[in-house]
Parts: structure tokens; sequence; C-alpha cells
């Protein structure tokens, strides 16, 4: 689960009001929600203890409780505050839940939906491309946008679907009943000649009256000759599909990666490939043309346990990556080759490498690999040149296939600030996960194998020095352990079971036996296994997992969660589930 639930999961119970006589001791105990939570959900759960015997009460209706004592109810949500009474014995708890609209709430009075207007920031467009325009108003009102000497009609727009977070999945909620959104107001532009448009003013016109509402944004169309040329500066630059954190990950560009500029969306930068990047993660190059180079020949060469491939370039250019079940695609935009001749000798890993000009302007290399299971992979820029570093297969030495084998173990959280999740008695993730990567350490370290931990001890570890250790030390796998929550409308009473998350192809089949054999040899309930942009899946080294090893919440699980032999249970079928693993995926190689 994401890091901002499991913080929220993680909150001191503060702020709820406590009985006097419920201060001497306090046997009952909220651990989430915290008082006064905000939240868009339409339901919410409670997790807590209290001892076992005698009754725990929600607004006067009992509650289901473990063994233990714990609960995990679900209780519906109306729009605005909720306040809720929960009793054991002669104590009382009192807190209030907020829900949010998850829409914008439409005016009754002369007014625009705040929040509604679009663009709210500053926009640039190549000529020729629709320059677009949205709000949201009462219904049969007339609205306009005056653009320096233009006025457009905002026409009222057929009703449009709200697609649910992508976070619904988790909790089979995906296809449910979207939300139609009314009063909304729409309309596009073209202009055909570069320049300054100017600030939008909106106008809104009812039966009340008229009112102009001004944004803080200026509208620009771009001069095709004098396009901006930019500079990767970040480590990793991260290119995303559209104009915000909201938008999906496309293949990282190395540092010093140039690219044109076509659009400008606030803070974020369109570039000529379709992709999307922060200002802040570039520089502007003064007078640069827009970057296009020619290839030629290209050299593979040995590294290690590597072997690189040398792509002379005429200047760094942006690149996609695609994985295959035997196969590694590299593309090269805004490249034309003049390719004659290539060096690949035989090699560990590659059988072959084919090329193909799949457009103008784009080189396709084609990686035909001997093995299905992919060990990992990296990407930099060396001046123009572009180096491809594919990782050979671990080898298997004489009478040990597991030396040379090191497993890089990230324990989840940590830290006084980053508990976790928080189990009905306050139990905090972070404990129990360094517990048992601890045994699990243990375990591989007695069938031989070079064991590494992001941390040993409760400190705060940001997740960049997490993936700096693992892009330094480059285990030849990586798991990250965690335990799970839930979105709020979410159920936590009825939901147990392992989870396991991937990113990156060369991590799929990894990630399925590692799940699969878990759910068998422990007859734990299965929650899935997901493909998931998660910052400990996204290291590219080396096949990285992460793993949820049941739920922190669920009032019945985390008893099996907390018992000290099915951690040390755990911790010795994980183990035994890596090394066949390894061994197979070796045979395959």
């Amino acid at each position: 689960m994401g890091n901002r639930m499991k913080r929220l999961l993680g909150l001191a119970v503060s702020g709820l009001m406590v009985t006097a006589s419920a201060k001497a001791e306090q046997p009952l105990m909220v651990v989430y929600p915290p008082n006064n939570h905000e939240t868009t959900a339409d339901r919410i759960f409670f997790i807590g203890t209290a001892p076992a015997a005698g009754e725990v009460q929600i607004n006067g209706q009992g509650v289901r409780r473990s063994p233990g004592g714990h609960f995990a109810p679900s209780l519906p949500l109306r729009i605005g505050e909720n306040r809720f009474t929960l009793r054991y014995g002669t104590q009382e708890l009192q807190l209030n839940v907020i829900r949010k609209a998850t829409t914008p709430v439409i005016p009754n009075d002369l007014a625009f939906a705040i929040d509604s207007l679009f663009p709210s920031v500053d926009l640039a467009r190549l000529p020729g491309e629709p320059i677009c325009f949205r709000a949201i108003a009462p219904a049969n009102a007339t609205v306009s946008v005056n653009l320096g000497t233009t006025t457009l009609p905002l026409l009222p727009q057929p009703p449009a679907v709200q697609l649910p977070a992508n976070a619904a999945v988790l909790t089979q909620q995906e296809s449910s009943p979207l939300v139609i959104n009314p009063g909304q107001y729409g309309g596009c532009t073209i202009a055909t000649q570069p320049g300054r448009l100017g600030q939008p003013e909106f106008q809104l016109k009812t039966a009340q009256g008229t009112i102009a509402q001004s944004v803080p944004a200026q509208i620009e169309v771009l001069s095709p000759a004098q396009l901006e040329v930019v500079e990767v500066i970040a480590a990793t630059g991260v290119a995303r599909t559209g104009p915000s954190t909201d938008y999906s990950r496309l293949t990282p560009l190395p540092q010093g990666t140039r690219a044109t500029v076509t659009g400008r969306e606030g803070e974020w930068l369109r570039l000529e490939y379709g992709a999307w990047i922060r200002r802040s993660e570039t520089r502007t190059i003064p007078n640069a043309v827009p970057p296009t180079t020619l290839i030629r020949s290209a050299r593979a060469r040995r590294a290690g346990e590597w072997t690189e491939i040398v792509f002379p370039l005429q200047v760094p250019v942006p690149i996609t990556v695609q994985q295959g079940d035997r196969t590694f695609t590299l593309t090269l935009h805004n490249t034309t080759a003049q390719t004659d001749t290539i060096r690949l000798d035989d090699n560990p890993l590659i059988s072959r490498m084919d090329w193909h000009q799949t457009q103008p302007g784009q080189v396709q290399y084609v990686f035909h690999l001997k093995g299905q299971q992919q060990w990992g992979y990296r990407l930099r820029y060396e001046g123009p040149n572009l180096i491809l570093a594919l990782r050979h297969p671990p080898i298997r030495a004489k009478g040990s296939s597991l030396k040379g084998i090191s497993v890089l173990l990230d324990v989840g959280h940590g830290g006084p600030e980053d508990l976790g999740a928080r189990g009905p008695n306050g139990y905090p993730e972070k404990d129990v996960a360094l517990t048992v990567t601890k045994l699990l350490r243990d375990e591989l370290v007695k069938r031989g194998v070079t064991v590494y931990l992001t941390r040993e001890t409760d400190v705060d570890l940001p997740l960049a020095d997490r993936i700096a250790q693992i892009n330094q030390k480059e285990p030849t796998i990586v798991l990250s352990l965690h335990y799970n929550a839930l979105p709020d409308s979410g159920d936590a009473l009825a939901t147990q079971g392992v989870s396991t998350f991937w990113y990156n192809p060369q991590s799929h089949r990894l990630a399925i036996f590692l799940h699969n054999y878990l759910v068998t040899e422990l007859k734990r309930p299965s929650y899935g296994v997901y493909w998931n942009n998660l910052a400990l899946t996204r290291p590219t080294v080396a096949p990285s997992v992460l793993l949820e090893l049941g739920f922190m919440i669920n009032p019945f699980e985390i008893e099996w969660i907390m018992n000290p032999q099915e951690q040390q249970r755990l911790a010795i079928v994980l183990a035994d589930g890596i090394i066949e693993w390894l061994t197979e995926a070796q045979k395959g190689t």
C-alpha cells in the first residue's frame, strides 16, 4: 500500500475525546482513523482493540472482534461531517470523519465552481494545435472566455464519466459505477501564427447577472523556427505521458539527454517525442537547433558481469526501452541510421541483434536473448555516446549454484515518522518488517547466499537512499518486505493475504513464483499479483519485487503476523522459495 495510506494508519490517536474513566486505564484503543480525518471514500474502517471480554459498540451497534479483541468494521459516510461514538464498558471515545466530494460542487449562485477553470497555469502549443478551455458553472448559463481581442463561447458539454482512482483495483472497485460530471462547459480555438495570446478572462452570465474571472495563466503559440532545446540535468529524468505526476511514467531519460520543447503547461515541458518532463529536471541550451543524430556502427564489449553496447551518436537523444520474454528493445528517437557494420561476438546473453528504421527519426534495436529471464540493465550517456549495459546470468559454480548469488532485502519504512501501517493493537509495520527481514537474512545466509539489508535498525531511510544501495550493490535480486493496508473504501475486516508487486518485465517471473510459493506453502490467502509503479519495484539493475506479506489492519491476520513461530516459518518458506527460483532461473539461461 502507498506510503500516504500507511502514514495515516501510523498516526497516533491524537485528538480523540476520551472520558475521564477511560483515561485511567484506557484499554479501548482506536488506531485509525485519526480524529477529523478527511476522505473522499463513501465508507471508513475503524482499526482498534479492546480486552477480549465484553462488547465494543460503534454508534450503538456491536462490532465483530478477533479472539484477541481486535476490530475493523467499515461504516458508511455521508458528505460532510460524520460523528462516531465508540464504547467499551464504561469507556467512550468520540471522533469525527469528514467526507469530501470527489467532484466540484456546482454553484447555485453567480459563480464558477472552485478550481474548475482551465487553463490555470501558463500554456504553450504549436501553431495549428487546439487550445482548449474548460469551466464548471450553473446549468443554463452563458459562458465564454476572452483571449486578447477574441471571445470564444464555451458550450455545455455532454456528460463525462469520472474514472475510479488507480487504487480502486486494490479494493476490487475499479468497475464500480462511474460518476457523471454535470455543469461542464468547454471550447477550443486554433491559432496559426506564433505569439502571445494573453491572459484568459472567463465570463459567466445567468439570470442573476454577469461576472468575469481571470486566471494566472498566459497563453502562447510557439514559433517552430525558434523552439527551446533542453538538456536533462537530473541523474535520471522522469518522463511521463502528461503534464503532472498523475500521468504514467515512461522510460527514464539519462542525464545529458537533449530534446526539443514542443509545448508547455505550468512547470511541465512537452518533448518532441511526446513525453513530458519537469522543467526543474532540465536546463535550457541557448541558441541550440533541434537535436537530431545519425548513427553508423555500434559495438558490443564485455565489462565484468555485463555486456555493454556502445552507440556512437552526434548528440544524446531521448530513448525508450521495452522488454519481452526473449527480447530487449531499445528505441532511439530523433535518429537516422547510416549503419553498415555492427560488432557483436558470441555472447553469454545475446544471440543476435537486429535494427530497423521503424519510421523517420526513429531507430529500433532488438536484442534476441538466449534465456527467458533477464537479470538487469543500465543506460547512461558518456558524452554523446549511449551505453546500454545488459547483465549476464549468474554463473553456476561447480558444487554450489549459489556461489556469487546476492540478495538485497529492503526493510519497509523505519524511523520515528514513517511507521508504516499499524495493527489494531498499535504495533507498527516498520518493526515487524525488520524482525521478519532479519529472520529471512539468517535463513538465506545458512543456504550460502550473500545478503544485504537496507537498514538493520529503526532508522529513517529515504527511498532515494534505498535505491542508491541497490544500484551500488548490484545484487542478483531485490526484495522489499512490507505489510499491507487499504484505502478508506476497502473492507479491512474481510481482506487478508499475500500480495506481490512488480514493475519491470524482468521482475515478473520472480513475482509470480514467489507469490504462488508463499500462498501454497504457507496456506495463506492470495491478495493478487500487481504491476505497480513503486519506487522499490522500478530499479533496473536487478529483478526487483515488493512483497506485502499480510494485512496489518485485519484483526484476524494481525494475530498470524505477530506470532513468532509463524514469523520464523515465513522466513524459512520465503528463503526456500528464493533458492528454488534462483536455481530454476539459472537452469533456463
